[in-house]
């Protein structure tokens, strides 16, 4: 009886699951396997540089999106943590998770306001020096894009992490006479590695595939994303974007894995 009901409840999921990615996926995988003149789609992406090159610009682009992230989230998150309760509390918290509710698109909008030809930094440097700073529509642009994106989820993963560390042993560190920087690298930082380690893969691998935001700064930007869609769309090189697409899903796969595997251990030991 408790098997009929296990099964009961695993099926819709084992549905779904065939349904919305095996089947799907599989198929993505076998279309890269055919291409123009008869040749397997992933030997073409193995063998030309630019997409080499593209892979590379995503991946150092998320990763340095990423550990810019942390180290921005990690002082708010744990001053939001040692602080739960001041005033504007709630309103800082609603400004910080504010950009959840902006798709790519708009993200992208806003960076061209801020950094485009006619933006905000364009306007203050051309009146300061004659000289218009334009940084939207490239990898900068992109970069603090990606920043934007994924501070919000960051900050939330480290403010719950930050307020479950163990302030006994804050404090019994310190009467050991350890201080601040001293407690925070041997007690708070351990306990905190799972969560920003978890973090950081969930923001790489939103920026890995992220689009509304690089398509709306411009199509000419070198990254994964764009490649694939313009094989898709203006090559109808259907294969090949095919093959692309499971080298963006596996490589995004591997670091969450890895991070997961991280974030696993770490927390053992800690245990």
């Amino acid at each position: 009886m408790a098997r009929r009901g296990w099964m009961m409840f695993a099926a819709p999921a084992a549905a779904l699951f065939l349904a919305f990615w095996l089947l799907p996926m599989a198929r993505l995988a076998a279309t890269g396997f055919s291409g123009r003149d008869g040749a397997s789609a992933y030997w073409t992406v193995i063998t030309h540089a630019q997409y080499w090159r593209s892979l590379f610009n995503t991946a150092a682009l998320s990763l340095a999106a990423s550990l810019a992230t942390l180290v921005v989230a990690l002082p708010v998150g744990r001053f939001l943590a040692a602080h739960p309760r001041f005033a504007g509390r709630g309103l800082l918290m609603g400004m910080l998770t504010f950009p959840l509710a902006f798709p790519g698109v708009v993200v992208g909008f806003l960076i061209i306001l801020l950094a485009g030809r006619q933006g905000v930094a364009s306007t203050v440097s051309r009146w300061l020096t004659g000289e218009p700073l334009v940084f939207a529509y490239g990898m900068a642009g992109l970069f603090l894009g990606y920043l934007y994106f994924s501070l919000p989820r960051t900050i939330g993963m480290v403010t719950a992490a930050a307020s479950q560390v163990d302030q006994a042993m804050l404090e019994a560190a310190g009467t050991l006479g350890a201080g601040a920087w001293r407690r925070f690298m041997d007690v708070e930082l351990p306990a905190l590695r799972p969560a920003l380690a978890a973090a950081g893969a969930m923001c790489f691998a939103t920026s890995m595939g992220a689009f509304g935001t690089v398509f709306t700064l411009g199509t000419q930007i070198d990254v994964l994303p764009v490649t694939i869609y313009n094989e898709f769309t203006n090559y109808a090189n259907i294969p090949v974007a095919a093959a692309l697409s499971i080298v963006l899903g596996g490589v995004t796969w591997a670091i969450l894995y890895v991070a997961h595997s991280l974030s696993g251990e770490r927390a053992g030991a800690g245990a």
